[in-house]
């Protein structure tokens, strides 16, 4: 038995919207991640066992370790087939927007988006919920949106709709956005979901080998290179980083998804509590962070790299050289250290 977690009176809501509506799209952020995914394709799974036509849709190109999920294959990729896309969204009796809490997360979707006229129902774990939606349903508490999806589903009363295909579209995306169950996993009702989702037949083991444990050799290489020649790691200020430029990557044949999960590697260093890691891109640096215990990278990310996210688990962007970004970083590290390390809050955690 699990908490209810949503109120009754948005639960009551969202049945009518979903029972009025015939067509129905499901919308993500841009980059999709397992949780967008997850969240999309587990959807599409239970709206259609109902009935309900249904279509998930998404901003650009996904991890190619996502595309075995599912589903996956059907989704429909917006940068590939704009037009229908967009002719979809326009046609909708009801959208549903997952694991994004701004409109401009949509990517080239948001303008569609914005000027759609059917109802719109948000699902969404992250603080600082702006998008204009009929019906918001937002828990930052979360681990991740798929988390949520559960309790949502539950909710409406459609547990039985969830098949194999929609548990292990979930699992996935509670697995990615908790790093297989290493942050953000400290509620007890996270297991009663996970074995849910076993029981409902998804395969957590052959998940774990699918996102976490398959790479090709060229993403093996660019990882060890990256913890060998590039990691700096700051032991008074518990801090590293990683940069890679963008000819490193090209050397190593980068592809969407090689780094996934190198901003966590230098966690394991005994004493360091959070890692950043900065990728060139083409028209700025991606930004990844991530930490242990209460050390908020979120506030990191908005701060100096106009981003957010989790207090665990952030992003964001910084528009310049990799030289520059890497620079603000390495300054902050001593005011960090003040602000964040030094006071009560890590009193008595394990650094």
């Amino acid at each position: 038995m699990i908490t209810q977690i949503i109120d009754k009176k948005s639960l009551a809501r969202a049945t009518e919207l979903i029972n009025k509506a015939n067509r129905i799209v499901t919308i993500c952020h841009t980059g999709p991640d397992g949780d967008a995914i997850g969240s999309s394709l587990a959807t599409v799974h239970v709206l259609s066992d109902i009935g309900k036509d249904i279509k998930a849709i998404i901003p650009d190109k996904a991890l190619d370790n996502l595309r075995s999920l599912p589903g996956a294959k059907d989704i429909v990729n917006a940068a590939d087939h704009p037009e229908f896309a967009a002719k979809l969204i326009n046609e909708a009796d009801l959208i549903i927007c997952l694991d994004f809490n701004t409109i401009d997360r949509a990517g080239r979707l948001t303008e569609v988006l914005q000027e759609a006229k059917a109802p719109k129902i948000l699902i969404d774990h992250h603080l600082g919920v702006t998008i204009d939606a009929t019906l918001i349903i937002s828990h930052p508490e979360m681990c991740a949106t798929c988390c949520l999806l559960f309790y949502f589903i539950c909710g409406i009363g459609l547990f039985n709709a969830i098949d194999r295909n929609a548990a292990e579209c979930m699992l996935a995306g509670i697995m990615t956005d908790t790093g297989n169950f290493s942050y953000n996993c400290d509620d007890p009702e996270l297991y009663i979901i996970t074995a849910e989702l076993v029981r409902k037949g998804a395969d957590k083991e052959k998940l774990y080998n699918r996102l976490f444990n398959t790479f090709s050799a060229n993403c093996l290489r660019l990882n060890s290179y990256a913890i060998l020649k590039k990691m700096e790691v700051f032991h008074e200020g518990h801090a590293a980083l990683i940069t890679l430029t963008r000819d490193e990557l090209n050397r190593f044949k980068y592809v969407k998804g090689d780094t996934e999960g190198l901003v966590n590697r230098p966690l394991a260093i005994p004493g360091i509590i959070y890692s950043c890691f900065m990728r060139q891109e083409t028209d700025c640096i991606r930004v990844s962070m991530r930490s242990r215990g209460s050390f908020p990278v979120n506030e990191l990310c908005a701060e100096h790299y106009g981003g957010g996210g989790h207090l665990n688990a952030a992003g964001g962007e910084f528009y310049g050289s990799l030289e520059d970004a890497a620079a603000l970083f390495r300054s902050l590290i001593k005011e960090n250290n003040k602000k964040y390390i030094e006071n009560s809050k890590f009193k008595n955690e394990n650094i």
